[in-house]
């Protein structure tokens, strides 16, 4: 390859097309949405065609090129077309370079849309400012919430205008739920799920009714209901396996974690600075030594606060000892025994100040010597997460911000993800080594869940073994790219989730690239519900469209409206009939290939 880059560019000039620069799974995911679920042209720019997914990348049908560079330069926009392009992806590199890349591309095209992937979202809210017609989004920001979920055996949740969507699951299904979104789950094979079946209108059951009890219906004697006859299609035949459904709470779910708990947490971490067992000996002697000290001198004076003073300063060594002009005058602190308590006391401080200075030491030094904090002796319930790349940051924050104990595993010891955590006081277990001493550091046999989110399948499932193996009873979260690998996993282990980054995070991508808000992902198993905000401008196409004109082609329930001269949100609209005007705003609940439909129809005029 020569400094100026070669590849495929288009053979004939292409104009309205959509551009991904990048190689990796969320490019190869967001191109798999582009061209499969909006059906649009997409040209490739990635650094290197044989490595990560650009090989199969190249074999993607509707890819009309793959263009290879090493970077994005303005030479590189304009042999992918960027004066005619309409959108532009950047989902590869550094916050730095894509930063770069998109106001590069802005100068060629002013009225390019421009997606572009960031790790610090603060930065990139300041950067979408700058940028005529532009988005920035976190992969890891997007898909965090689902991993740190399903760690604690838990739906997620999307935060609507004070309200907060989430999925339950069969006997969790309460009667208040706002639709059906998935059936036939059978976790031995996730192929035969249906995501937003097709649902019945509200009369569906009266008919039914109406034709088993009828005047004219198949009625049994004293009006007993008939039984569906044997080989007959019922509804439990007809639709076996498990149901998913979108319900809604006033308040976000949050792990039920009591005070008394933390507190325990809190005394048993603080075990670790007493590992030794001649330490432990030698502290607790001297602290029984003070206290039966203690007690001699609170019977001699009868007074407890004087007597905890005196103590304290006796510690410290800092008390007056008695002269023996005071002791002739009379005038002493009051006996021989007090005396012998407090040098008792006095020589117990001087055991207790090393150890306390050490600890402190400790405690301060490790922060600034920059060094990873080991887990104590006294971990307990916790969560295990490897792997402190962007995800695996993003969900170790979600978890502590939770409130929920964190041990972290990273074996490269210039991740990014680790001053992060340590800034947390979180601890990490460092180092190449075998997985199964990793996770005895990690103190694995204690823990509650272990979340592998590094970038290699491979890895993330031998760690999720190795927890196993060392630990049965342990939760395991697996990060997986590949489906069928994805399928075998929950096939073969229970207790477990495994949940695709990429999967997670490309719709959301895809629909701020066609100008749509995506509010949030909520995850069924391997597949993803988006929940997105689409609003009706003047000459859109949802201008005059109602509940059934949206929900009828599938995959798409309208969950809330927004009128234009309403003041609230309209939760379950029961008005199927009332048509949308401009001004209003819809929030639905979609697979991709509906949300692309919609896109569609409110792009025609």
């Amino acid at each position: 390859m020569t400094s100026e880059g070669w590849g495929t560019p288009p053979v004939e000039p292409i104009s309205q097309h959509y551009i991904v620069c990048g190689g990796n799974a969320l490019a190869h995911r967001l191109i798999l949405e582009l061209v499969e679920h909006y059906e649009v042209p997409v040209v490739v720019l990635v650094a290197d065609r044989a490595r990560d997914h650009a090989p199969r990348i190249e074999q993607l049908d509707g890819v009309a090129a793959v263009v290879e560079y090493t970077s994005i330069t303005d030479e590189a926009l304009r042999a992918v077309s960027i004066g005619t392009a309409r959108g532009l992806a950047l989902v590869e590199g550094s916050d730095q370079e894509n930063i770069h890349a998109a106001l590069s591309a802005q100068n060629h095209n002013p009225d390019i849309r421009i997606v572009f992937r960031m790790f610090n979202q603060r930065l990139g809210e300041n950067i979408e400012r700058l940028l005529r017609n532009g988005a920035a989004l976190s992969g890891s920001a997007t898909a965090a919430p689902a991993f740190a979920a399903a760690a604690l055996g838990r739906p997620n949740s999307v935060e609507i205008e004070g309200r907060y969507l989430h999925i339950a699951f069969d006997d969790a299904i309460t009667s208040d739920r706002v639709c059906v979104v998935a059936d036939q789950i059978d976790r031995q094979d996730l192929s035969r799920i249906r995501l937003l079946p097709e649902q019945q209108g509200d009369s569906a059951e009266f008919v039914r009714l109406a034709s088993e009890f009828g005047d004219d219906g198949p009625v049994r004697p004293g009006g007993v209901r008939r039984e569906p006859a044997a080989g007959g299609d019922s509804a439990a035949e007809r639709e076996p396996g498990g149901t998913a459904a979108l319900q809604v709470l006033r308040i976000e779910p949050r792990e039920p974690i009591g005070w008394w708990r933390r507190v325990r947490w809190q005394l048993l971490d603080t075990m670790r600075f007493f590992t030794s067992a001649r330490m432990r000996l030698v502290l607790l002697t001297a602290l029984a030594a003070v206290l039966m000290a203690f007690g001699v001198l609170w019977y001699l004076n009868r007074d407890f606060g004087w007597t905890v003073y005196i103590s304290l300063l006796d510690l410290a060594g800092a008390a007056q000892p008695d002269q023996l002009a005071d002791i002739a005058a009379g005038t002493g602190t009051g006996g021989f025994w007090q005396r012998v308590a407090q040098v008792v006391i006095t020589i117990c401080g001087i055991t207790f100040a090393p150890v306390a200075t050490a600890i402190a030491v400790e405690v301060l030094g490790s922060g600034r010597r920059g060094q990873p904090r080991n887990p104590g002796a006294g971990t307990r319930d916790h969560v295990i997460v490897v792997g402190l790349g962007n995800v695996g940051t993003r969900v170790a924050t979600q978890l502590h911000d939770l409130g929920v104990p964190v041990v972290c595993m990273e074996r490269d010891p210039q991740a990014r993800g680790i001053a992060a955590v340590r800034a947390l006081g979180i601890p990490v277990v460092m180092g190449d080594g075998p997985f199964e001493e990793q996770l005895r550091r990690a103190r694995l046999k204690h823990s509650r869940a272990l979340v592998a989110v590094s970038g290699d399948d491979a890895t993330n499932l031998e760690a999720a073994l190795e927890a196993r193996h060392g630990n049965p009873e342990v939760r395991v979260v697996v990060r997986l790219f590949d489906d069928d690998f994805a399928g075998h996993f929950y096939k073969t282990l229970d207790n477990a989730a495994s949940r695709s980054v990429s999967y997670l995070a490309a719709p959301a991508f895809a629909a701020a690239l066609m100008g749509r808000e995506v509010r949030g992902t909520l995850s069924v198993l391997r597949h993803v519900l988006l929940i997105a905000e689409l609003a009706v401008e003047d000459g859109s196409g949802l201008i005059g469209l109602n509940r059934h004109d949206l929900e009828d082609p599938g995959g798409v329930r309208v969950i809330a409206v927004h009128f234009a001269r309403g003041s609230a949100l309209q939760w379950g609209l029961p008005d199927r009939t009332r048509q949308l005007a401009p001004g209003d705003r819809i929030v639905v609940a979609a697979t991709r290939s509906g949300l692309a439909r919609l896109n569609t129809v409110a792009l025609e005029e």
